[in-house]
């Protein structure tokens, strides 16, 4: 999906503050008020901006272990294991994958005890493999935006 200039200067002042003004997104995209809000609901309807969020320090909050959980369900237990995967509020992340597993899963969690109390959880529903996170050298960031080509 195609954005124009405008719009790709709304959204990236929106990824570095999502609290800022209209008139301060007005001010940065050269558009007035009222078409920063039109452009934004826009962007909100085509897909583009799907909501308005916090990042939230795990570390902040206690979690100072992150593992990434490479997760097999055996034969029959995709379901189970994938609504025990929702259901258990450590798992941060999850993704549904071709290869080898079904699903890579990010988990956040106060200590290595808790981990493994977790895993135990699935460990009869599913084969895992987890590494734990050391650094995150690239934290979670939206693709390049393209802008659209201009017609002369």
């Amino acid at each position: 999906m195609k954005i124009d200039d405008a719009d790709r200067k709304i959204i990236e002042a929106l990824i570095r503050d999502a609290r800022m003004s209209l008139k301060e997104l007005a001010a940065e995209a050269g558009l007035s008020s009222p078409g920063v809000s039109e452009r934004i609901r826009r962007l909100q309807d085509r897909g583009v901006i799907r909501g308005f969020t916090a990042d939230i320090d795990p570390k902040a909050l206690g979690y100072g272990l992150q593992a990434i959980v490479r997760i097999r369900p055996l034969p029959g237990k995709l379901h189970i294991v994938r609504q025990l995967i929702q259901d258990i509020p450590e798992f941060c992340e999850c993704d549904k994958v071709t290869g080898d597993d079904c699903f890579v899963a990010r988990l956040a969690v106060p200590s290595i005890e808790l981990l493994d109390d977790i895993l135990d959880k699935i460990s009869d529903k599913a084969e895992t493999s987890t590494s734990i996170v050391k650094s995150q050298p690239i934290r979670r960031r939206p693709p390049p935006l393209v802008v659209a080509e201009r017609k002369s």
